[in-house]
């Protein structure tokens, strides 16, 4: 019997991958690029076919759906959602409950199922505070559903259009945009009713009575919150100081001073405006800078006497005031965060956020004194300052925060707000295209994106920015272990041991067991990874059973969303970890019998709109 070295290669290569994925000792995009380098140079794929992933169409679609959702989050769409679900559920429980699952799974299914749930968790959690109920009865009904909102449509999740481009790959017609949407609506009426058993159980849980429930704070209560009341100052620059033209970071003011410039005003034209306080930015004569004083016990005076810096009045409504520039947030450290056992200083967190930190809260004390050489631990939450676009910004690295809380000013900053219109109009228009497939779907997104440029509901800055390509390099370095697989045998392989297994058994029995290893392995690798890899084998192992694809291609990607049952099996778990109170323990009490349910439902369900 020959030894097939490639395949071992091969194996052994995506063994190493799915070790660095779950102990993070790499960034996962970093080892979706070692994938490709180590394939090209082994011999095992050429160079054109290792870097295939980025001439894939399905690539290009991703990338533009983060520019639509953001440009659903730039014209406030998403919070309007949220106000309207508030005043529409009253104080039901129940119909909040209902009402947020189908908002939550209706929107997912158009943007980042991260990015609504990352909008809705401060949404969640002020009316959990104005309903009086413990914020752990809402938190896992708002994951599920955003879980559930990848099994709507073929755009609600990378998964699905990668199981959709294996289908062509295999010459087979891909999945219709609504192809996904019959077994959505089924899991997403049995995640209702689940949660509906299930809520009281989840508001008794331990961690969920020590959660801290909150209202929907105003910027006045989180300085007050983070005792900065007594720290800041307004302190305009007089003709003739020494910090004239000078940077931030060459003058040094907090170590001198202990004086950190957290915004600077400055005239343009006719009024003052707020100008982002970063390291490289020059101060100029009749700038009004916005000072956090770390040292309480600082010398104001010799400050402003040494600096040529005149006080002026710092008014309590400040920052309201300022709101429609300047936005503060509080975000807490995951735990898996690389910023954990780090001090400020060390990130470099103003140069590489532009954010500045003015606050840290630990165990609920705030934390006194020099922030910048404070070392950063678990479970921090951190009070940042600066542009909204920035704050936003940071809702992309779920790896390293949970935005937590946004005050209720920002419902007043939607950049584009007035061309809500428009904006809905270009995602009504991207679905018509995909849904009667009058141009392929990466045109039809990239149509949707220029349509909202045309209309400023986005602008180039935002769109670049909006792409979590972290993502993108993960799904194009994976995309060739599909393609190895093949060219060694290792798919074939695969397949003779299902049909070896459990291919006398019928289909029903082969479509549950893939569901079950696809959602096996998705404990331990991204969702989209796991997508990878199944679909391939889930297409061969129908053709050697001799019937369609379709019923185990739509398993896999049912499967694939199907990520209830631990906190680190998506980014979604880990968000309402915190918020809700939850410990691992419940993610699996509550995940697996939902698994379960969703296993049960797509065995009996899918045959039905897919049959054999």
């Amino acid at each position: 019997m020959d030894i097939n070295y490639e395949l071992i290669w091969v194996l052994s290569l995506l063994l190493v991958a799915i070790y660095l994925f779950i102990t993070n000792k790499v960034r996962m995009d970093v080892t979706a690029l070692i994938v490709i380098v180590a394939f090209a140079i082994s011999g095992t794929l050429t160079a054109g076919e290792a870097l295939s992933g980025f001439s894939d169409p399905n690539v290009v679609l991703i990338a533009a759906l983060f520019v639509i959702g953001e440009g659903i989050v730039r014209t406030g769409i998403a919070y309007q959602v949220g106000d309207k679900l508030v005043k529409v559920a009253g104080n039901s429980e129940v119909k909040l409950l209902i009402l947020l699952m189908v908002a939550v799974s209706g929107l997912g299914a158009f943007m980042s199922s991260t990015g609504i749930v990352a909008i809705f968790i401060p949404i969640v959690m002020s009316v959990a505070a104005k309903m009086d109920i413990p914020p752990g009865r809402l938190m896992m009904p708002l994951g599920f559903a955003g879980l559930i909102s990848g099994m709507m449509t073929l755009v609600a999740t990378p998964p699905n259009m990668i199981v959709s481009s294996e289908l062509v790959k295999s010459s087979h017609e891909g999945l219709s945009f609504f192809s996904m949407t019959p077994m959505g609506i089924i899991v997403l009426i049995l995640g209702v009713i689940y949660m509906f058993f299930i809520r009281k159980w989840l508001g008794n849980t331990e961690g969920s009575k020590k959660a801290e429930t909150r209202v929907r704070r105003t910027m006045r209560d989180l300085i007050r919150d983070y005792k900065l009341s007594g720290k800041a100052r307004r302190l305009a620059i007089r003709p003739g100081s020494p910090l004239i033209g000078k940077t931030l970071d060459e003058l040094h003011l907090r170590s001198r001073y202990g004086a950190y410039v957290i915004g600077i005003e400055r005239w343009r034209k006719i009024r003052r405006v707020m100008v982002s306080a970063f390291g490289s930015t020059e101060l100029q004569v009749h700038d009004v800078l916005l000072v956090d004083m770390a040292d309480p016990d600082a010398d104001v005076r010799q400050f402003c006497s040494e600096q040529m810096l005149e006080p002026m009045i710092l008014r309590g409504e400040y920052f309201s005031e300022q709101a429609r520039e300047v936005g503060m947030a509080e975000v807490a450290l995951v735990p898996e965060s690389t910023l954990i056992g780090k001090t400020l200083r060390q990130i470099a967190f103003r140069s590489k956020y532009n954010l500045n930190v003015v606050g840290i809260r630990r165990n609920h004390d705030v934390l006194d004194g020099n922030l910048l050489d404070e070392t950063l631990a678990m479970g921090d939450t951190l009070l940042v300052i600066g542009e909204w676009q920035q704050i936003r910004q940071l809702q992309a690295f779920t790896h390293d925060f949970l935005m937590l809380s946004l005050p209720a000013e920002v419902d007043e900053v939607a950049p584009a707000v007035s061309q809500a219109p428009h904006a809905l109009i270009c995602v009504v228009f991207m679905v018509v295209l995909m849904a009667f497939n009058l141009v392929p779907n990466a045109i039809a997104a990239i149509l949707a994106c220029l349509l909202m440029g045309q209309f400023k509901c986005i602008d180039m800055d935002s769109a670049y920015k909006s792409i979590h390509w972290p993502t993108i390099i993960l799904i194009v370095g994976m995309l060739p272990f599909a393609t190895a697989l093949n060219k060694t045998g290792g798919i074939d392989l695969a397949v003779n041991g299902l049909i070896s297994l459990v291919g006398d058994m019928g289909p029903y029995v082969m479509l549950m067991s893939l569901f079950v290893l696809c959602a096996t392995i998705g404990l331990f690798i991204s969702n989209t990874a796991t997508a990878v890899l199944m679909a391939p084998i889930a297409i061969n192992a129908a053709e050697h059973m001799n019937v369609s694809p379709y019923p185990f291609a739509m398993a896999i990607a049912i499967a694939a969303s199907a990520a209830f049952m631990t906190p680190v099996s998506s980014p979604v778990n880990t968000m309402i970890m915190s918020p809700g109170g939850y410990t691992f323990g419940d993610f699996l009490k509550v995940g697996v019998p939902f698994t379960i349910l969703v296993m049960i439902a797509s065995v009996l369900f899918i045959p039905i709109f897919f049959p054999f």
